[in-house]
């Protein structure tokens, strides 16, 4: 594992947001949803393609505060161009856990 600096760790823009829309994306080689995090009023709502299917249903995760990287540059997937990176856990299944705040916070609020 490579180190990084504090610095380029405070580079990485980790911010709460919540969903406000989850898609299926039959598109997309790897099961996965498209999704919409509002972020607040600074940041914005972005868009993400997340693989999260295997441990969450689309009404599960409406309304849920994520953490997401919202300064990566987007990515396109197949016909969907993503915005952020909603962030979780690898499995040994593969499948994903989200990581979330662990109490409600602001949307928009950065993680350090």
């Amino acid at each position: 594992m490579e180190e990084i600096s504090w610095q380029q760790f405070d580079q990485i823009e980790l911010r709460s947001g919540t969903i406000i829309e989850v898609e299926d994306f039959p598109e997309a080689r790897v099961p996965a949803y498209k999704i919409r995090v509002d972020f607040g009023p600074k940041i914005g709502i972005k868009k993400s393609s997340a693989q999260i299917t295997d441990l969450y249903r689309k009404e599960d995760l409406l309304g849920r505060q994520i953490i997401g990287v919202v300064n990566f540059p987007e990515k396109q997937i197949g016909p969907f161009r993503s915005q952020c990176l909603i962030c979780g856990f690898y499995q040994d299944d593969r499948s994903v856990v989200l990581a979330v705040p662990e109490r409600q916070v602001g949307n928009g609020a950065k993680l350090g």
